[in-house]
C-alpha cells in the first residue's frame, strides 16, 4: 500500500529539516537577525564559501524593511550603496531632484536581500530567539537559541546550542545578543565606557555614516552591525534610508572574515 499524500508531505518536512537543523549546529559564522545589515553579511560570507546560519525571531524575515516609511512601502538608498543593491538584482530608481539617492520599493528590497542570501548557500531559521550565548576562554563562541513561541509562552523548554567562530549581532535598535553579552557574560565592550552607550535621536546623514564607523568586533567573538551597532556606540537613528545599513552588512561580513581565518 503507498503512502498517503499527507505522510509523504509530513516526512519530507521533518526530515529535510532535521538534515538542514543537524549540518548547522557548527557554523563558521552566526548572523542573529536577517534584517538588511545582516542578509547582506550572510550573503557576502556565504560567497566566500563560510557556512553561515541566520536566526530570525520573527515569522518573516526582512527585519524593518517591508513597511518602508510609515507603511509607505518605498525606501531610499545613496549612490555609495547602489552597488550591493545592483549585486542582489534589486531594481532602484535615481530621484530626479535628488541625484545620487535612489528609491527602492520595499517589499521588492526585502524578498531580493532574502532571496540572495539563501541563494549564496546561507541557512534563514525563522521563529528562533537567540536567548543565550556560549562563552569559552573569553570568547563568544556559540548561541544559545529556543523556537519563538515557547519564548513568548514562557514554557519551560529547554533550548540547544549553535557552535559558531563569529556572531554577528544584527538585532537592531535593541542589540539584544550584545546586551546578553554584557548583562550575563559581566564583560567589557569596546565601548568609551565597556557598556552599551544607547541608541540616539534622529540625525539622519550621521547616522548613515555612524552606521558604518560603528560596524566592529566588540568582544571577542561578537560583532554589530546596522542599528545594532548604533544603539552599542550611541549613534543617531535613520529612518527609511537603508544605505547604511547595507555597508554596514558589507563592513561586518569583511571583519568576520578576517576574524574566522586567524582561528
Amino acid at each position: 500500500m503507498s503512502n498517503p499524500l499527507e505522510n509523504i508531505v509530513s516526512s519530507a518536512i521533518v526530515s529535510s529539516f532535521s538534515d538542514k537543523l543537524l549540518d548547522n549546529l557548527q557554523v563558521d559564522a552566526a548572523v542573529v537577525g536577517a534584517g538588511p545589515s545582516g542578509l547582506v553579511a550572510a550573503k557576502t560570507l556565504a560567497d566566500k564559501g563560510f557556512k553561515v546560519a541566520v536566526f530570525e525571531r520573527k515569522l518573516a524575515p526582512g527585519g524593518g524593511v517591508w513597511g518602508g516609511g510609515m507603511l509607505f512601502n518605498e525606501v531610499v538608498v545613496q549612490k555609495e550603496a547602489k552597488q550591493i543593491v545592483d549585486e542582489f538584482g534589486i531594481r532602484s530608481r535615481e530621484l530626479k531632484d535628488a541625484p545620487g539617492y535612489y528609491v527602492i520599493d520595499s517589499v521588492e528590497l526585502a524578498s531580493g536581500l532574502i532571496f540572495g542570501a539563501v541563494h549564496a548557500g546561507a541557512k534563514i531559521f525563522n521563529s528562533v530567539s537567540v536567548e543565550d550565548v556560549a562563552f569559552a576562554n573569553e570568547r563568544i563562541c556559540g548561541l544559545v537559541v529556543n523556537w519563538t513561541p515557547v519564548e513568548r509562552l514562557g514554557m519551560h523548554v529547554d533550548p540547544l546550542v549553535v557552535l559558531t567562530k563569529a556572531v554577528l549581532d544584527g538585532t537592531g535598535h535593541p542589540c539584544e545578543v550584545l546586551n546578553l553579552v554584557q548583562r550575563k557574560a559581566r564583560v567589557k565592550l569596546d565601548t568609551p565606557t565597556g557598556e552599551i552607550l544607547g541608541e540616539r535621536p534622529m540625525q539622519a546623514a550621521t547616522g548613515e555614516i555612524t552606521t558604518v564607523d560603528n560596524t566592529r568586533e566588540y568582544y571577542p567573538g561578537i560583532f554589530a552591525s546596522g542599528m545594532s551597532a548604533n544603539n552599542v556606540m550611541g549613534g543617531y537613528r535613520m529612518g527609511p534610508i537603508f544605505g547604511g545599513m547595507l555597508r554596514s552588512g558589507k563592513k561586518a561580513a569583511e571583519l568576520m572574515e578576517e576574524a574566522i581565518r586567524k582561528l
